[in-house]
């Protein structure tokens, strides 16, 4: 039988820490403007990046050895030295981009126990704050080797919603092995003329040249291509192309494919059951393009029919009110905080760049839905900045015990919107003057998630009867883009 004393030791080994004697290591961080004092024999038999380090560095003349971390902050490494010695990591509090940030840097030190166990954790419960700064995350993950189950996650997404990697503006500086990793994929949801499509696209940036028409192609073009290409090239699924997609998109780029495997794609369009010589890759999962019949489910989660025919009378300012029958508007959902999360910065990501849109909000344990309409253009690029308009409007809408419905319009167009600033936006949703969304823990359903004045300040008048004290959560929220029918 063996007794286990490691609260005891692991306490030891903090004291041990924090005792400034007896050292023989200086870590400078941050620029070197922050050092702490470790023991090299504890640091050498943690941590397989220490020993390598230590070997490698000369004593000073106090036999203290220095080692420099200068893109480090004090903060994280005071949190990776605590559990170095002790085995303990707190993160409580801790605001998950210090959890992203921590991960990184056990990876970096080469800590495999705390660096798995914070890619679990990140998984499992950060999966709304991963997705909100997704494009960022999957393009660092891939320059790294680890982070296996991030890469899976990252992949399981981004196969079912492609258009997240593949149109996005830094798709062809994405790393090798992130798109072959997805090439790879069965169920990658891409037609595969398409995937071929983006692949030559990849690779022409890649290969850096110059020109997209192949009539000015050298072979030294052509052979630049293949060579950047040889990871990707095995993976498309050549066979199960039709002799049309052949001729028009792979013919033009004959010359960057093996010779055999070019025969064996013209022979099995011409005589497809006889064999070739070339492997035959399984045929990506079929695209669902039509979703099966069902119940005809409503266009908001939030509002009703009738609500959308109140709020485009508002938007058009109209005396006699829209029916049912003559919505002028079609409301297309932007975000939904039960599907997209509930994050401040997920506002700012997905609703950058839409212009005329109204903000939905269910108010958690009353029957409110409150809202408003911004006719501009949220920008997440700003540095803080105001906009002016006549046409925006907040209110609340006729719901439950809710008898009328409360429209009040902007008084003040110069503080009608506010574009929050990139440093405001972790916290802050949209602004409307006397109507703001925003969250301390960075999620509009844990705590106090928007704030409405009780009098009217920038807009006519209040649009909540509570006073302005009262701080509620929310139940769920919703971003329309209001679009004009085609009539």
């Amino acid at each position: 039988m063996s007794l286990k004393f490691f609260d005891k030791l692991s306490q030891n080994l903090i004291e041990l820490l924090n005792d400034k004697d007896d050292y023989n290591v200086i870590i400078e961080v941050e620029n070197k403007e922050k050092s702490f004092t470790a023991h090299s024999n504890v640091l050498k038999f943690r941590s397989s990046y220490f020993r390598k380090e230590l070997e490698n560095i000369q004593p000073n003349e106090n036999n203290i050895k220095i080692i420099i971390k200068s893109s480090i902050s004090a903060q994280i490494f005071n949190v990776v030295l605590r559990y170095i010695y002790g085995g303990i990591v707190d993160l409580e509090n801790c605001e998950t981009r210090f959890i992203y940030d921590l991960m990184l840097a056990a990876d970096e030190f080469e800590l495999e126990e705390l660096t798995n166990k914070l890619e679990t954790l990140l998984i499992e419960t950060k999966g709304s704050w991963l997705r909100t700064h997704f494009s960022f995350i999957y393009h660092f993950i891939f320059k790294r080797n680890d982070f296996k189950k991030l890469k899976i996650f990252c992949n399981d997404i981004v196969v079912k919603y492609p258009k997240l990697i593949f149109d996005a503006d830094d798709f062809t500086s994405l790393e090798e092995s992130a798109l072959v990793s997805l090439l790879k994929r069965n169920d990658l949801q891409i037609e595969e003329v398409k995937i071929w499509d983006y692949v030559i696209k990849w690779g022409i940036t890649q290969a850096s040249i110059p020109s997209i028409n192949l009539k000015d192609w050298t072979k030294e073009n052509f052979f630049k291509l293949k060579t950047t290409l040889q990871q990707c090239l095995p993976h498309i699924r050549y066979f199960h192309l039709t002799s049309i997609e052949v001729v028009d998109k792979i013919e033009p780029y004959r010359k960057i494919l093996d010779k055999q495997l070019w025969k064996d794609i013209n022979q099995h369009l011409l005589i497809p059951e006889r064999p070739v010589k070339s492997i035959i890759l399984p045929p990506r999962l079929v695209l669902i393009t039509e979703l099966p019949p069902r119940a005809e489910q409503s266009f908001s989660t939030i509002i009703s029919e009738e609500h959308a025919a109140e709020i485009s009378t508002w938007i058009d300012r109209r005396e006699t009110a829209y029916t049912l029958t003559n919505i002028p508007y079609k409301f297309e959902l932007i975000l939904r905080g039960t599907q997209d999360g509930f994050a401040p910065q997920t506002f700012w990501n997905m609703c950058h760049g839409h212009v005329g849109t109204v903000v939905l909000v269910k108010v958690k344990g009353t029957d409110e839905i409150i809202g408003g309409y911004n006719p501009l253009t949220w920008d997440k690029n700003t540095d803080g900045e105001w906009m002016e308009t006549k046409d925006s409007f907040i209110f609340s809408l006729k719901n439950g015990n809710i008898e009328n419905s409360i429209l009040s319009r902007v008084t003040k167009p110069e503080y009608a919107i506010l574009n929050r600033s990139k440093n405001n936006q972790i916290k802050n949703g949209p602004v409307f003057g006397d109507f703001w969304m925003y969250s301390r823990k960075s999620d509009f359903t844990l705590d106090d998630s928007f704030y409405c004045l009780s009098f009217g300040c920038y807009y006519e008048k209040s649009i909540r009867s509570s006073p302005s004290s009262e701080l509620p959560s929310i139940i769920n929220y919703e971003v329309f883009k209001i679009v004009k029918k085609n009539l």
